[in-house]
């Protein structure tokens, strides 16, 4: 079957046709980076309205790009939760206009279980179960994935998410949004041995083991650099970058290691923007036991391929929506 499938959760415009769950034949996305920079972080009512102008020739384009027509289309899938909810109303709309014109099934997705799949199109092999670790702008989660449609969340961050504060102090030290892939190459950069002369918390938090915290990692970073400035002190940018970097990803790592050993799995998925992190992708490789599967820098961000391949797995399972559809600004994997 060739899904067309639309991903509109956020700031990218994407469109992508995928046959069968792992073979992407078409990946149109359309960036709003440029556009929100202007703002350091995302405008909903900005991203919501360049959705609406796009998506209708990004759909063609995607098409076309296939080597298909509308006859080929089998099915038609939509992320329908979480995000910005205007955002996500686009997708679902015209998704629900395009299924209704081809006569053809509707199958929601829920945007994280499509991160996941970005990893059974990067890697075949792939089967469930495993414990998956889904980090972001929005999003950082861990996950006992069972089977392809039913996962259950292990932990969370109980404030901000990876992703978020890797851009916010990023754009403190001056470099810019969005700055996660920028914080990420200014601490490759740090001399041996520089990120030690920072202390940083690595937050604890009491009852869920595997929940994360953010918040004051990033405040204490943050305080570092206003106090080196109202003093006038020169702060070595790259060894802060990479003590900061390195203070996540412990969290990160530290966490993933203990559900595995708990859930007695030995395959772990990485997915999400912050996948795309060099640190994260070694410090996983070098910590974790067993098998590590990590998609593709292309497949890390948003995108309407992997909408695409975990559309095929809701479909086989039964999932499917009429033209009640909405969209949600949250909801349940369930």
């Amino acid at each position: 079957m060739n899904i067309l499938a639309f991903e509109t959760s956020c700031d990218e415009t994407a469109v992508a046709v995928v046959r069968g769950g792992r073979h992407i034949l078409s990946n149109a996305v359309l960036s709003q980076i440029d556009v929100h920079a202007l703002y350091g972080g995302v405008v909903p009512e900005l991203a919501s309205r360049r959705h609406m102008e796009v998506v209708a020739a990004l759909t063609g384009q995607a098409i076309a790009e296939a080597g298909l027509d509308r006859r080929d289309i089998g099915a038609v899938a939509v992320t329908h939760a979480p995000g910005l909810i205007g955002a996500l109303l686009v997708g679902v709309g015209f998704a629900k206009g395009a299924a209704f014109a081809l006569d053809k099934p509707l199958i929601p997705v829920h945007h994280i279980r499509g991160h996941i799949a970005a990893n059974y199109i990067a890697h075949p092999e792939l089967r469930p179960p495993f414990a998956a670790l889904v980090a972001s702008g929005g999003h950082t989660l861990l996950l006992d994935v069972r089977n392809y449609t039913e996962m259950t969340v292990l932990g969370s961050t109980r404030d901000d998410a990876a992703g978020e504060v890797f851009d916010k102090v990023a754009r403190v030290l001056g470099l810019g949004y969005p700055g996660g892939a920028a914080l990420d190459r200014l601490a490759a950069q740090a001399a041996p041995g520089a990120a030690g002369a920072f202390h940083l918390p690595r937050p604890r938090v009491e009852g869920n083991p595997y929940d994360m915290s953010f918040s004051g990692l990033k405040t204490a970073a943050l305080s570092l650099l206003n106090s080196a400035r109202m003093k006038n002190e020169e702060v070595d940018r790259a060894g802060l970058a990479a003590a900061f970097v390195g203070a996540v990803c412990d969290t990160l790592v530290s966490r993933t290691a203990l559900a595995l050993q708990n859930l007695g799995y030995e395959t772990c998925v990485l997915a999400g923007g912050v996948a795309a992190n060099t640190h994260l992708r070694r410090s996983l490789a070098r910590s974790l036991p067993g098998a590590l599967y990590m998609p593709p820098a292309a497949l890390c961000g948003d995108n309407a391929a992997m909408i695409g391949a975990q559309a095929w797995y809701e479909y086989v399972s039964g999932a499917s929506a009429d033209m009640a559809l909405n969209g949600y600004a949250s909801g349940s994997l369930g």
